[in-house]
Formats: C-alpha cells, sequence, structure tokens
C-alpha cells in the first residue's frame, strides 16, 4: 500500500498545498522524518542523499507546528549558502499558500541588509538564513531568537566543516530546550561532534535507504585523459549533449574561470558561478540556468550548494573531488526527484587508482567511459570552428570598397562550393585534413 502524506499526519491545508504542486507521494525520508518530527519531542539526525526531499521532510511538519497567534520566531533554518536559503524559502513558500498566516522571511548573505532589518519588524514565525547574516542582524538587535522552539541544520556537513565558528555562537543564543533538527547526506566525525555537543542524549536516528536512494539513477563513468587533451575531450562529450543541462565542478575558482571563458570562446551556452563572484552576479547566473537561459554551469562545491534544478542531465567532475562527501554532493545535482543522470569524472592515469576507493566508500561502481579517437576530436574541433563562424558578428568597420573585391574574389562560388573551400582551407591545418602531420603534431604535444 502506497503511503500518502495524509498517512503521515499531515493537515487538509498542507495537503492541498501539495496537491497544487502536484506532490502526492512522500519519498523514504520523508515518511520517516514527518510522523517522527510531528508526533515526538525528540531531536532528530536525519541522513538521506541530496535530491530525496529533506526540505519537505522538515519543512511540511516545522509548518504544521507553528503556532499562528504567536508572534515569536519559532523556528530558524541555518543553511551553508545564500542560493540554498533561497531554494528553501521558495519551497516554505510554496508549501504554505493555504497557510497565509504563517509568516516566513529569508536573511541571508550577500544583499543588503538593511531590507531584511525591515522586514523582521514585522511578525515573523519562521527565518531561514545563512549563518554570518543571522548573527550580524543579532548583533544588531534585529532579531530575537530567545523564544525559539524548533532548529534546523540543513546540508549540516557542508556547514559545520565551513562555518563552525558561527554556527557555535547562534546555538549559544538559542534556547537549550529547543528541538534541533539535522539533515545532513554525509556524516562526518565533525557532525557526529555537533551531535554530541548540541542535541539532546535521546537524539534519534533515521536515514533514507542510502544504499540506493541517493544514487539512484545516476549512472557513474570515468575517462582517463592526457593533461594536453583534457578540454578537447571535455568539448567534445559537451558536443555529444547539445541542449542538455549540466554542472561542471571544477576544484577552484581559477579554474572555474578558465574554463568558462573557454567554454565562451567556444561558443557554449554557459555560466559560472563562484565565491569571489558579487551575489548579484550569482543571483544572474543562477536565474539563467534555472530558467533554462543557459545549458552548462560551472561552479566550485561550496557555491553549487543548494542548486535544485530539474532536468540536470549529467555532472561532469572536471577535477577528482578531494573528499568523498563532495563527489556525493557533486553527483546529487542529476538525477532528482526520480530523474536518470550521468556523473563522469575526468581523470589522469595517476588518478585512476583512486576511483575503487570512492567505490568502496559510497557503495557506487564507475564505469569507464571511451574517450573519443584523435579523428573525432578534431571532426569537433572542426564543428566548434563552425560554430565561431556562424555566430560571429559582422564588422560594420570595413570598407564599402574593400568589402566588393572581397566579394569579387568568391562571386562564381555557390554557397556549398565555398563552404567547401572554406572548410577544405581550415581542415589543412589540422592533421584531419593533411594525415602525414599526424605525428609531428603528436611530438609538438609531447
Amino acid at each position: 500500500m502506497t503511503l500518502k502524506f495524509s498517512d503521515l499526519g499531515i493537515n487538509e491545508q498542507l495537503q492541498q498545498s501539495l496537491a497544487d504542486l502536484k506532490i502526492s507521494i512522500p519519498t523514504d525520508i520523508q515518511g520517516k522524518a514527518i510522523p517522527l518530527v510531528l508526533d515526538q519531542d525528540n531531536d532528530v539526525v536525519a541522513l538521506a542523499k541530496t535530491g530525496t526531499g529533506k526540505t519537505a521532510a522538515f519543512g511540511l511538519p516545522i509548518l504544521q507546528l507553528i503556532d499562528q497567534e504567536c508572534s515569536d520566531v519559532q523556528a530558524l533554518i541555518l543553511a551553508p549558502t545564500r542560493e540554498l536559503g533561497q531554494q528553501i524559502h521558495s519551497n516554505l513558500v510554496d508549501f504554505a499558500s493555504q497557510m497565509p498566516a504563517v509568516s516566513i522571511a529569508a536573511v541571508c548573505g550577500g544583499i543588503p541588509i538593511k531590507p531584511q532589518i525591515e522586514r523582521l519588524k514585522t511578525d515573523t514565525h519562521i527565518i531561514v538564513a545563512t549563518p554570518g547574516r543571522l548573527i550580524d542582524l543579532i548583533q544588531r538587535g534585529a532579531v530575537n531568537i530567545k523564544n525559539l522552539k524548533y532548529l534546523v541544520l540543513d546540508e549540516a556537513d557542508e556547514m559545520v566543516s565551513a562555518l563552525k565558528k558561527d554556527l557555535d555562537i547562534i546555538i549559544k543564543d538559542i534556547p537549550k530546550t529547543r528541538r534541533t533538527l539535522l539533515f545532513t547526506a554525509t556524516m562526518p566525525g565533525t557532525i557526529k561532534q555537533l551531535v554530541q555537543n548540541y542535541m539532546s542524549k535521546e537524539v534519534v536516528q533515521i536515514e533514507a535507504d542510502m544504499a540506493t536512494v541517493g544514487h539512484q539513477g545516476i549512472e557513474h563513468q570515468y575517462v582517463v585523459v592526457e593533461p594536453i587533451e583534457k578540454l578537447e575531450v571535455l568539448l567534445h562529450f559537451l558536443n555529444s549533449k547539445a541542449g542538455e543541462r549540466g554542472i561542471i565542478f571544477c576544484k577552484t575558482k581559477a579554474a572555474v574561470n578558465k574554463l568558462a571563458k573557454n567554454l565562451a570562446i567556444n561558443k557554449f551556452s554557459s555560466g559560472a558561478i563562484h565565491g569571489s563572484l558579487s551575489q548579484g552576479i550569482r543571483d544572474r547566473i543562477m536565474g539563467q540556468f534555472r530558467e533554462g537561459y543557459i545549458d552548462i554551469l560551472v561552479a566550485t562545491d561550496l557555491a553549487a550548494r543548494g542548486i535544485d534544478v530539474k532536468d540536470i542531465a549529467y555532472v561532469v567532475n572536471y577535477h577528482l573531488p578531494d573528499t568523498y562527501d563532495a563527489y556525493v554532493h557533486r553527483s546529487g545535482r542529476t538525477a532528482r526527484a526520480g530523474a536518470k543522470g550521468l556523473s563522469i569524472t575526468i581523470l589522469q592515469k595517476e588518478e585512476v587508482e583512486d576511483i575503487a576507493d570512492f567505490e568502496n566508500e559510497l557503495g557506487i561502481v564507475f564505469n569507464a567511459f571511451e574517450k573519443a579517437d584523435a579523428q573525432s576530436i578534431e571532426e569537433n574541433n572542426a564543428l566548434l570552428w563552425a560554430r565561431k563562424i556562424f555566430k560571429t558578428k559582422p564588422n560594420r568597420t570595413i570598407s564599402e570598397e574593400f568589402r566588393k573585391q572581397i566579394r569579387t574574389v568568391f562571386h562564381h562560388l555557390t554557397k556549398e562550393e565555398l563552404v567547401e573551400k572554406i572548410l577544405a582551407n581550415q581542415l589543412t591545418q589540422t592533421s584531419l585534413g593533411n594525415p602525414k602531420t599526424e605525428s609531428s603534431k603528436k611530438q609538438k604535444k609531447n
């Protein structure tokens, strides 16, 4: 028998909102977490992979438990990045569409603080915040969380590792009698320490079907390349996925900038986000990606937290992540809400031995992806060259006399003949058009 949200104790108002959102069947983590939060008083540690519906797992019961007659801030939801905070806030507002008396505010960094201060002067039941901005508001006396009943830590593994000092300050400012709900995709030692330090001894731990749910629908692959061919292999892969949306993860901000520049040069529909970009730029790029105006997002790990975008067909690990947890979060951007997806990692020879460790630790299987051969790469490069020509804007500064001279040269050629001649000219500069140069080209690369 299939569970329904009514079976979990969710009230009619929230059920109607879920129906409007076309959400009818609870996920595994929702089925386990919602009754526990609604019907018990214990602190909760919930272990669930990305894309399994964690926001509804804590958001729905929190909304139902809010005392609408009380104007105090009753629930605080902390997220490691503004992008994730905004996503949570948006989801909660959607869930609460039939509960107009419940007031939800988002206070995240990267945008002016004054409008947030003004917003908090009105009654607010639930605050979604990033730790740094919340501390700023507390220090300014703009928010009172002394009567808090519920503290939710989402993506807690990232928050503890990157923002531990801020988190410690906030926890000291809220009542010890509050309930703490901690949601995480992984359980590193820092999380276990937080549970021991800040949660009750009667904490209840639950988890989704970690053996399958987190990686369900994701095909894990790797391809081995020489350093000099890494970009060309990536460009060939991206051309094979034309029209599909994907995220490329790099290890550093500098690598994100460099790769994004190369994608732009080759006329791919792409954008980049990392922590050093202004919040306005990050919001604009994320909006374009979310709305489908760009197909490819290049990002660092932290900047990509909170990207809950449907129909992400693939994730590319342009650099192998440093930790198993990072791989979980990266690959979890695809195959969301029951869809299928691909996570492909580009490796150098000396990194291949690390794949077995990832398989053993995460309980997944990587399949070798055969990289394109030299001819396919050259043909792809020619396609990229043709795309650049197609998207080149005419030079309006050229004199009309000079234009006539050029047109006279090509006057007797048909369009097809002109294309053939231009292509032949381009290919003479590559091994594809001149096989005799292939060996010398390889020697030059080495």
